[in-house]
C-alpha cells in the first residue's frame, strides 16, 4: 500500500536520488547547493513543502509545492505543485495520482483556492495522468532566466 507523509531527515539520500532523477529527466544540471537549500526549506516546512510516497518503507515518489497569493483569488492563496516525480519501477501503480491528491488535500485544508502545475508538452506519460485528474486550461509558459 502506498503511504504519503512529510519527508523525514532520514529520507535525505532517497529524496535526493529521486530529485536528481527528476532534474535529469528535464535535462537540467543543478549545483549541489540547490539540493541542500531545497532540503533545508522542506525540513523547515514554512515556505516550501514536500511530501513523499512510500511503499514497503521505501521512498518511491516525491512532490514539492508552495502557496502564494493570486490577483484572481484575492481572499485566498493558491497552491503551486512545482515538482512531482516517481521512481521508474513503480510508475503505473498510482503513486503520482496519490501524491497529487495529497497536495490537493493539504491545500484544501489550508483554504487555498486551487492547485495548479506545469509540465512539458513532451511528457506524455505524466500528461495522461494529469488529463484524468485536472483540467488543461491551454496556457503556454514563457520564462526569462535571470543571471545570478
Amino acid at each position: 500500500m502506498i503511504s504519503i507523509r512529510k519527508l523525514r531527515p532520514s529520507d535525505r539520500a532517497a529524496w535526493e536520488s529521486l530529485f536528481r532523477a527528476y532534474i535529469d529527466f528535464y535535462q537540467r544540471v543543478e549545483p549541489d547547493l540547490m539540493y541542500d537549500r531545497a532540503w533545508e526549506e522542506f525540513q523547515a516546512d514554512t515556505r516550501l513543502h514536500a511530501l513523499g510516497a512510500t511503499l514497503d518503507g521505501k521512498l518511491i515518489g516525491i512532490t514539492h509545492f508552495l502557496t502564494h497569493p493570486s490577483t484572481s483569488a484575492p481572499d485566498t492563496d493558491v497552491c503551486y505543485l512545482q515538482d512531482l516525480f516517481t521512481a521508474e519501477e513503480v510508475r503505473g501503480l498510482g503513486v503520482g495520482r496519490t501524491l497529487i491528491e495529497s497536495v490537493v488535500d493539504w491545500a484544501r485544508d489550508r483554504g487555498c483556492d486551487r492547485v495548479y502545475w506545469n509540465t512539458h508538452v513532451s511528457n506524455a506519460t505524466a500528461r495522461r495522468l494529469y488529463d484524468k485528474v485536472a483540467v488543461n486550461r491551454g496556457f503556454i509558459r514563457y520564462q526569462i532566466d535571470l543571471p545570478r
